[in-house]
């Protein structure tokens, strides 16, 4: 190849149940641009692995920017699936510009690749402190932010455009988080920094629970936690229940007991991706009778009254706090596997195949 260009492997998927490797070349940095090569890059399994099994919307219809709907008929993307993920870290090995220099390690989102050209004027790029394992950036662009903007929901359901900052709603209440996945166990880090009087995570999976439990979370099962959160949770002038449910599990059997554990005009911050059908959910039941809400929160949707204030770099650096915190903990509990990336398509097969129990997987490049 040219000098200073160089090839590129990208984990992808070719049909469905088939990852691959597509490579590619590319070309030096130009002026304003940042080139990287990979460190780590986190997978999103709720979202990536519906290309594996095939039941991501996309591959089925297409995506109206314009209008906001899904247009069945000719879908906005096809196998081979050449690139997806969405949780990096890099190095910097060429800089072309202000504010970053060789070396710096910088947590980003551009795939599942080996190297990268960002513009840092277009591109989220966030220097990582020292202070932080390097391997925590996955979750500093994206994953966490996603998150944190679950709970920035809730403050706007309190406090309109005057949110004085974030945690502000759940702070002095009692919250359920349904799932003990990774943006679940992340709504449940920001809600115990935000305050929250008690928080329990609740996840069918007892393996789940206990790893909750590790992080000091009180944590059950799905029948268990609505029982509990009748029992336990009163409010003088609002009945029993939980104020907010995160609900980050993509099954509607999951949703309709979250609603059911709420106070009356009580509400779900649902963060889930939900492929199916919603056979499970029964609007006409508590939905109905106590008058309650379902608020979904996707990173790319700020609450509308605090988008002048709040975008995802600012969610970004609240997730960075988060880490310098607790992020030894993090480390510890939560980043189950770390897996050569070279050994990736083989791993993802794994996951399909053979359905080991794991949180957070992280590709690690050589």
């Amino acid at each position: 190849m040219p000098h200073e260009h160089r090839r590129v492997r990208s984990l992808g998927i070719e049909l469905p149940n088939e990852p691959y490797f597509f490579d590619y070349d590319e070309g030096p940095a130009g002026d304003g641009q940042v080139r990287l090569d990979l460190m780590y890059t986190g997978l999103s399994a709720g979202t990536e692995l519906t290309f594996m099994k095939g039941t991501n919307p996309y591959l089925h219809s297409r995506w109206d920017d314009q209008a906001g709907v899904f247009i069945p008929g000719d879908p906005s993307a096809r196998y081979p699936v050449n690139f997806m993920g969405y949780m990096e870290v890099g190095r910097v090995i060429d800089s072309r510009t202000h504010g970053f220099a060789r070396g710096d390690v910088v947590a980003t989102t551009f795939g599942h690749k080996t190297g990268h050209t960002a513009n840092p004027d277009h591109d989220l790029l966030l220097r990582m402190p020292e202070s932080i394992d390097p391997m925590l950036g996955i979750f500093a662009a994206q994953m966490g932010p996603i998150a944190a903007n679950g709970i920035l929901h809730a403050d706007a359901e309190q406090f309109g455009a005057a949110v004085p900052h974030l945690g502000a709603g759940v702070e002095g209440r009692p919250v359920l988080v349904w799932g003990g996945g990774t943006v679940g166990l992340f709504c449940a880090l920001f809600a115990r920094q935000g305050g929250a009087s008690e928080i329990v995570v609740v996840d069918p999976s007892p393996w789940r629970q206990d790893l909750a439990r590790r992080m000091g979370f009180d944590a059950m099962g799905e029948d268990e936690a609505w029982r509990y959160a009748k029992a336990r949770w009163h409010h003088k002038a609002g009945g029993r229940g939980a104020e907010f449910v995160f609900q980050t599990r993509a099954r509607s059997d999951s949703l309709n007991l979250a609603l059911r554990a709420l106070r009356p005009q009580g509400t779900v911050i649902d963060l889930a991706f939900y492929q199916g059908g919603m056979e499970g959910s029964r609007l006409g039941e508590e939905f109905h009778h106590n008058g309650l809400s379902i608020r979904c929160a996707q990173i790319s949707r700020m609450p509308r009254r605090l988008a002048h204030d709040w975008d995802q770099r600012r969610l970004a650096h609240e997730t960075l706090d988060l880490l310098a915190t607790e992020g030894d903990l993090i480390r510890r509990e939560m980043i189950t596997h770390v897996v050569p990336f070279h050994e990736a398509p083989g791993f993802l097969r794994h996951l399909v195949q053979d359905r080991p129990e794991f949180l957070q997987i992280v590709f690690a490049h050589d």
